[in-house]
């Protein structure tokens, strides 16, 4: 499924409550242009110094975090200190490789969930992430 057409992305920048600032138009463009896609800060960071775009990798965190924040990307951890930026954000569980590092969507009416505890007094479930890691044969 296509994301966004190029000059499509301002206006999803824009509607999700951020201002279109070159970088966020430029990491927009390589997030949002063509189909779903998981990446992390450093493969974006790569990505964009190959287009030659001149953003820092700090710049690129902090981008793809306003992005999670307004619900353009959801972010996936897949160890305590690896996550991924999804941006496919509707519900959904992921296969992960671990030796080839990559993710898969697992469409969530493929997967059954029950027998989830009852959450503490004063909370609720708001969101259940599965990860399944596999290792090729």
């Amino acid at each position: 499924m296509e994301l966004a057409v190029k000059q499509d992305i301002a206006s999803h920048i824009r509607q999700a409550g951020l201002r279109p600032t070159r970088q966020r138009l430029a990491l927009g463009d390589l997030l949002f242009t063509g189909q779903h896609r998981h990446v992390t800060a450093e493969i974006l960071h790569q990505e964009a110094r190959d287009v030659t775009e001149h953003v820092s990798l700090a710049t690129v965190y902090n981008t793809l975090h306003q992005f999670t924040e307004a619900g353009l990307l959801r972010e996936v951890n897949v160890t305590g200190t690896k996550s991924f930026f999804d941006t496919n954000t509707r519900e959904h569980h992921h296969f992960y490789l671990e030796k080839e590092d990559m993710l898969i969507d697992i469409d969530k009416d493929k997967m059954e969930l029950s027998g989830l505890p009852t959450p503490p007094e004063g909370t609720s479930v708001e969101q259940v992430d599965v990860i399944i890691r596999l290792k090729k044969d």
